[in-house]
């Protein structure tokens, strides 16, 4: 018989709650969305005509009371729980223990390249490009001619006779 060659992440095995907390979460928002927005507004208005024969009032959703702070909360804990498991998978940490698929993009998700926020690193040997005819957008003017201390365009030049 062949022996078995386990993977260092199936000897080290997770208690299931570490493991599984993030498809939970999932299951549980959609759960609780279905019955707020679709289960229970559907018995509430069995209920009322069945009690008194007509619907008299509508059903308000329990988690859009307080400006829906519930949704806000849930996007946030599943966005950022998404977030961190593509970090986890970027930095090859599945739960198979196979390697992780190649990519033919590279990503750097949360690593800026020398100074961040899209400004180039310092070179060197920077050549700025081309104006190729641009007119500046801004320019400095002279004083009038008339010597007033304000500026304005610069005077024009007056022809020669």
């Amino acid at each position: 018989m062949a022996e078995e060659i386990k993977s260092a992440s199936e000897q080290q095995k997770e208690d299931w709650m570490n493991s599984k907390w993030r498809p939970m979460m999932g299951w549980m928002y959609m759960a609780v969305c279905s019955a707020d927005f679709m289960l229970f507004p559907v018995l509430w208005s069995v209920i009322q005509v069945i009690g008194g024969g007509e619907v008299k009032t509508q059903w308000q959703p329990i988690t859009l009371q307080g400006a829906g702070l519930f949704h806000i909360a849930m996007g946030a804990v599943l966005g950022l729980a998404a977030w961190g498991r593509t970090q986890e998978k970027l930095g090859g940490a599945n739960n198979g223990g196979l390697a992780p698929v190649s990519q033919s993009v590279t990503t750097t998700f949360g690593q800026p390249q020398s100074g961040g926020f899209g400004t180039p690193a310092p070179s060197t040997s920077f050549t700025p490009a081309p104006s190729w005819g641009a007119t500046p957008i801004a320019t400095k003017s002279a004083p009038t001619a008339a010597g007033n201390g304000k500026l304005g365009p610069a005077p024009a030049a007056e022809p020669e006779l």
